[in-house]
């Protein structure tokens, strides 16, 4: 486990700039749309959202869209984003769990994509994220299968190497959610931090809150 804390606000200038990255957030949108659950009129939450490359691919699709996150030189990124499109419908707010905040508002469809391997305590976080679902609104979790740490060559702030896919459909299970399923949503092949060329799975988990 790794406590010391990455600092995304030094690397927000340049997150966009990794086509991996870029590609990896596309197949992840492209995942979502599958599941056919986004509806024009939805209000939508995506909690780490980052630079907004999965939110600004689902933007089109819904009808509002909040990116949350604990890093202010990401969602400066966003909002540049936001403000050179001209988006209605998008906005940042700033909420770090780890410092007391809490997650506001109500919400149709939450996602939230390869951020809960930076989230020390998972369960407390699902908990979270179901209260703000409106009952009967959807979960979309990205993230990576169970690696053996050799995905970040950086792994300050990284608490879990990938997870187990059936321990985390129990966790959600325990957080209240029900129809918990898992598809594999995009492969990513890059060296691992020893060099090897490993090729790493990200899966798409969806539930329901009833």
């Amino acid at each position: 486990m790794h406590t010391e804390k990455r600092d995304f606000n030094q690397e927000a200038t340049a997150w966009d700039e990794h086509p991996a990255r870029v590609r990896l957030a596309s197949d992840i949108v492209e995942a979502i749309k599958g599941q056919g659950i986004l509806r024009p009129e939805m209000e939508v939450l995506d909690f780490g959202c980052g630079t907004g490359l999965v939110s600004l691919g689902l933007q089109p699709l819904v009808g509002s869209l909040t990116g949350v996150d604990s890093s202010q030189g990401m969602l400066a990124v966003l909002k540049a984003k936001i403000d050179r499109l001209g988006l209605a419908n998008v906005r940042t707010q700033y909420c770090d769990l780890d410092q007391g905040d809490r997650l506001a508002g109500r919400y149709d469809l939450v996602i939230s994509s390869m951020t809960l391997h930076h989230v020390k305590e998972v369960g407390p976080l699902l908990a979270s994220l179901h209260a703000v679902l409106t009952p009967g609104g959807s979960l979309c979790l990205a993230d990576l299968d169970s690696e053996e740490g050799q995905f970040h060559d950086n792994p300050a702030g990284v608490f879990h190497s990938g997870f187990d896919r059936r321990l985390l459909l129990q966790a959600l299970g325990a957080a209240g959610f029900v129809e918990g399923r898992a598809a594999t949503a995009a492969a990513i092949e890059k060296p691992g931090r020893d060099g090897a060329i490993r090729c790493f799975t990200v899966f798409l988990m969806t539930a329901r809150k009833p």
